[in-house]
């Protein structure tokens, strides 16, 4: 398939623009500082899509970025499993469990991103979710083929001596999709251990039984967003589905970080209130889906 068409595709089956509501608190701009934390997880992000040599970690800048970090296990196809890898991080003190974001090279991938269908979450995967849930069926399909494997490898990781009981869950679109769906399962099966979530451009995953379920349960969540991008605001609000807090929204305007707040911020600071939709793809707002997030851009591996 084309990419261009793949990629059209991409945002026409994700969804349409929903409804905005009235804005909520104005959101705060981060520091400096507090963006600067940021930039280790961006290149683990990254660092998914550069495909079988990310298994040997020898993936140019997107690993020498992070130079201490010990490679467990790895896996995927890029095509119907997207690639993944688990490892710590001993400057930072936690496990790093990362997704890749789509490759719209690859069919498989656009047949994920294309089965927007709501699902119950698999009840051997996520044991004892409330029934009212539902999910992105092709996000939670693919998350299926992955998880397993992916679990083995974190536990061997926490058995490692020194290793800090803590895991952070990276990706970028897709593969945020993926880790935020790894910030409920995981849990479920690994008592004991603290979690963060660092997703960027992240699509809704699923409906608003979902999104209040991962308020109550993950509790260090943050999804980052640039600019007008459009594959946050989809699949819309008014095809079910609902975003989670922990919104931090990059505006174009000002390249300020803004720290958004509840589930859906409507504030034009946000993603929801920047002008981002379906529509944006066409004005030059699917580029911001690649970046920049500070200095670190998903265009390359």
């Amino acid at each position: 398939m084309d990419s261009a068409v793949a990629r059209l595709l991409f945002l026409l089956l994700l969804g349409v623009l929903g409804v905005h509501a009235a804005p909520q608190t104005s959101p705060s701009a981060l520091t400096e500082a507090e963006i600067s934390k940021y930039t280790p997880y961006t290149y683990y992000a990254r660092a998914t899509y550069c495909g079988v040599s990310t298994k040997k970690w020898n993936c140019g800048e997107s690993c020498t970025k992070n130079p201490t970090f010990k490679l467990t296990d790895a896996g995927g196809d890029g095509n119907l499993t997207q690639y993944w890898y688990v490892g710590y991080d001993p400057t930072l003190k936690t496990v790093i469990v990362a997704h890749q974001g789509t490759d719209t090279s690859n069919s498989g991938a656009i047949a994920t991103i294309m089965d927007v269908a709501q699902v119950h979450p698999s009840k051997s995967l996520f044991p004892g979710v409330s029934p009212n849930m539902l999910v992105h069926k092709g996000f939670a399909e693919s998350h299926s083929r992955s998880a397993p494997a992916v679990l083995a490898a974190v536990q061997k990781t926490l058995k490692e001596p020194g290793v800090v009981k803590h895991i952070t869950l990276v990706g970028h679109s897709l593969g945020a999709a993926l880790s935020l769906l790894d910030g409920i399962y995981l849990p479920l099966h690994v008592p004991g251990v603290a979690f963060s979530v660092v997703g960027y451009g992240m699509p809704r995953v699923g409906n608003k039984a979902f999104a209040d379920y991962v308020d109550a349960h993950v509790k260090s969540l943050v999804r980052i967003n640039n600019g007008e991008d459009p594959v946050p605001v989809m699949p819309d609000v008014q095809s079910g589905y609902h975003h989670p807090s922990g919104e931090i929204h990059i505006s174009n305007k000002d390249r300020k970080w803004y720290k958004c707040t509840g589930q859906e911020d409507k504030s034009k600071e946000c993603s929801d209130g920047s002008g981002a939709s379906i529509f944006s793809a066409f004005t030059g707002g699917l580029s911001d889906h690649s970046g920049p997030y500070g200095s670190v851009s998903f265009s390359k591996c």
